[in-house]
């Protein structure tokens, strides 16, 4: 495969500690499936056989990740929202059959093949936004068959989209009508026989759970995280969303790969966060959705080094959120980050939390080359600006999968 090199181009490799480690009129070099080069135009003149593709001075960011989604699900919760507005809590809600055991009724009753298609739109809104790599959670089967049954649709539409997936078994996502009463049961069900049959035919990649009061409590976590630690699977949790129950102490002891929503963390709980590899993934969807108001500890993750993601947390009733750029727009009004900390929360930071960032998340030699070229000339403005979409290219593993129109930048 010849060389390709991207030149005239302002290039946010987000390599650093902080910020988008901007360089202004460069140039990156991709052979095969990977960055072998990025450095200035003046440089970039010794490549001569390179194929050149003139950027006209827009920018090139890494490719956007979104590493928290329950993408595949059945039916819709509109009727949810509605009665959110008329002044139900979600707890409400949950209580009377609502929330996610609405959507498991739907998710059962569909076939992979009519989840498969509901999937597919809400996956394109975000790979026209430059996503190159995504999180799908099951969660919406809570038994062994129609868990598999979202995990192979999970696989599918990474298959069909060119797309890479990481595959995240949540079956302790909700306690199934089945077992109502029954919650220690049902985890002994999902540890004997669930999670092993799905990571026997090699669909997760991760294991998660929600540990809160209308979930799991941290003894069935527990049983859950040493029962993926078993099989070799890395962690991640729900905590913390709507009250503190010591989830995140319980997911640093087991180094998760991360903690997603965290609004109830408090700041005396972040030093030992900050003692792991963890990431705190961040969720302004589920926030604005469920117009929340407890934020998240943002100044303590700052003081403490804490790497931060954020996520879309797409799905059918907290977030139906599909577009990652209105994601980083609503993270840094609702939540107070920088521009360049929404960047990196999508992109390295999002990596890390999927145990990925040795690969992917910053455009340097020897990561894989998935890019973006975005129509734009300074990375705040993928920030600030609202339902314009500004990608004109995206590259996945060396490969184009939107390839660049001549004239465009």
């Amino acid at each position: 495969m010849p060389s390709t090199l991207l030149t005239n181009a302002n290039v946010a490799t987000l390599m650093g500690e902080s910020g988008y480690g901007l360089m202004n009129e460069s140039a990156i070099l991709i052979e095969s499936d990977t960055i072998k080069w990025v450095g200035s135009m003046s440089e970039a003149r010794r490549f001569v056989d390179a194929e050149i593709i003139d950027c006209r001075g827009g920018l090139i960011t890494p490719g956007l990740i979104d590493c928290h989604t329950h993408l595949v699900y059945g039916g819709d919760r509109a009727d949810e929202f509605e009665q959110r507005l008329e002044g139900l809590s979600y707890s409400e809600i949950a209580e009377r059959g609502g929330g996610i055991r609405s959507s498991v009724a739907a998710t059962r009753q569909a076939s992979q093949a009519e989840l498969l298609q509901q999937a597919k739109p809400r996956l394109q809104q975000l790979l026209d936004e430059g996503v190159t790599t995504i999180e799908i959670k099951s969660g919406y089967g809570l038994d062994c068959e129609n868990e598999i049954k979202m995990l192979r649709v999970a696989s599918s539409l990474g298959d069909i989209h060119d797309l890479r997936v990481c595959k995240t078994f949540l079956g302790a996502h909700a306690l199934p009508l089945e077992f109502a009463n029954a919650a220690d049961e049902y985890i002994d069900l999902v540890c004997s026989t669930m999670l092993p049959q799905a990571a026997a035919e090699g669909l997760v990649d991760a294991v998660d759970v929600f540990i809160e009061t209308i979930a799991f409590d941290t003894m069935q976590a527990r049983k859950i995280f040493d029962c993926a630690s078993a099989l070799g699977l890395p962690l991640k949790a729900h905590v913390e969303q709507l009250s503190n129950i010591g989830g995140t102490q319980l997911a640093c002891e087991y180094n998760a790969l991360s903690v997603d929503h965290i609004e109830y963390l408090r700041d005396d709980e972040v030093p030992e966060l900050a003692e792991t590899d963890t990431v705190a993934v961040l969720l302004p969807g589920a926030y604005y959705v469920l117009r929340e108001t407890q934020l998240p500890p943002l100044e303590s993750l700052r003081k403490h080094r804490v790497p931060i993601a954020i996520a879309s947390d797409a799905n059918p009733g907290s977030s139906p959120l599909h577009s990652i750029l209105l994601t980083m727009n609503m993270a840094c009004t609702l939540f107070g980050l920088t521009p360049a900390e929404a960047l990196r929360g999508t992109t390295l930071n999002a990596a890390k939390a999927l145990g990925l960032d040795d690969q992917i998340g910053s455009l340097e030699p020897g990561k894989q080359a998935d890019l973006v070229i975005w129509d734009v000339h300074k990375p705040s403005m993928l920030v600030y600006q609202i339902g314009l979409n500004p990608c004109v290219a995206v590259m996945r593993a060396g490969r184009w999968r939107k390839p660049p129109v001549v004239g465009e930048a």
